[in-house]
């Protein structure tokens, strides 16, 4: 490789990240007509006009979207290697960390972590995204550091880490009219329910688990976030299945009484997942050494036997359902 194609590679990445010739220019400090004319050398090179317009805006080629995470992990392996070698320390750290999660790991384990971080690396930011039905794409595209929850299929390559298990039970408010001091199988199916779904996705676990019983619930509210389910539930006669860890953290505060669900449920592990190629990134190994540390230090009791991904066929996994539900044994 010529030292003018490693240069040709980083104007490359710069386009097909920003999707734009004035863009890119601006992220390289050149000029538009400089970046215009490095554009046509690429095009010349690879054969493809790699942006193309698209109304007023430039979108990208099949070829281009191909190539775009390949760039983007050569530039970043690049800049590694030019690198001088140093110890490192995380309160010299200056960088932002973006985390694919949801707000019941932000409930549960943000108070501390944020402690910790401040702590260790206080000029280090933490940016947290809501998860989505395909967090490995930001993960390997680089748009993501991390990304918390419990998943379908990953793509092979993608490095896991559990980090707390939990298990579900069913919260009520403390003066609810019918449900006292345990909640039966029927009184569960006569009652509405709120379902929290994180991904937007309707059904999921418990659906499966009632209907391989020839059995359903009424859901009458579904909603992104968990902290929304439990204060729903606290001002209404609904009732909500939801993790015991963060039932028992807010139950306290809004009046709620946290109930052995009736249907046989498993528990789940939550995983940390991350692309390889940043396996040797110490900024990266340090934080997910955070979260491993602080997952012990709220949650270290483990369940037995959890569910350890989301089943294919179910819909919150963010997979097609191609076939219908398998029965389990």
């Amino acid at each position: 490789m010529e030292p003018s194609d490693l240069s040709l590679l980083a104007t490359l990445d710069a386009l097909l990240q920003e999707g734009s010739v004035t863009k890119a220019a601006r992220r390289l400090g050149l000029s538009t007509p400089g970046m215009s004319h490095a554009l046509a050398r690429i095009r010349e090179r690879l054969g493809d006009p790699l942006l193309v317009r698209a109304g007023r805006s430039m979108v990208l080629t099949p070829r281009a979207e191909a190539l775009r995470p390949r760039v983007r992990s050569l530039v970043e392996e690049a800049a590694r290697a030019l690198e001088a070698e140093r110890p490192f320390a995380a309160r010299e750290l200056e960088r932002t960390f973006v985390v694919y999660t949801s707000d019941y790991v932000l409930t549960l384990l943000g108070p501390a972590l944020d402690r910790v971080v401040h702590a260790e690396a206080p000029s280090v930011a933490l940016r947290f995204v809501p998860i989505t039905t395909d967090d490995s794409a930001p993960l390997r595209e680089g748009a993501a550091d991390l990304s918390i929850g419990i998943y379908g299929e990953l793509p092979p390559e993608m490095r896991i880490r559990q980090l707390i298990t939990d298990r579900f039970v069913c919260v009520v408010r403390k003066d609810h009219p019918t449900v006292k001091q345990r909640l039966s199988l029927d009184q569960f199916l006569q009652l509405e329910h709120v379902q929290v779904a994180p991904r937007g996705k309707p059904g999921g676990y418990i659906d499966d688990v009632l209907r391989e019983r020839g059995q359903e619930r009424r859901v009458v509210r579904a909603v992104p976030y968990f902290m929304t389910g439990l204060m729903l539930v606290s001002e209404t006669d609904y009732v909500l299945t939801i993790s015991e860890r963060i039932a028992r953290l807010m139950a306290p505060r809004l009046g709620l009484r946290i109930l052995e669900s009736p249907l046989p449920l498993r528990p789940y592990a939550l995983q940390l997942v991350w692309h390889p190629r940043l396996d040797g990134d110490e900024a990266h190994r340090w934080l997910r050494d955070v979260l491993l540390r602080v997952s012990q230090e709220i949650a270290s009791d483990v369940h037995p036997n959890p569910r350890t991904r989301l089943d294919p066929t179910d819909p919150t996994s963010g997979e097609s359902r191609k076939r219908p539900p398998r029965q389990r044994s």
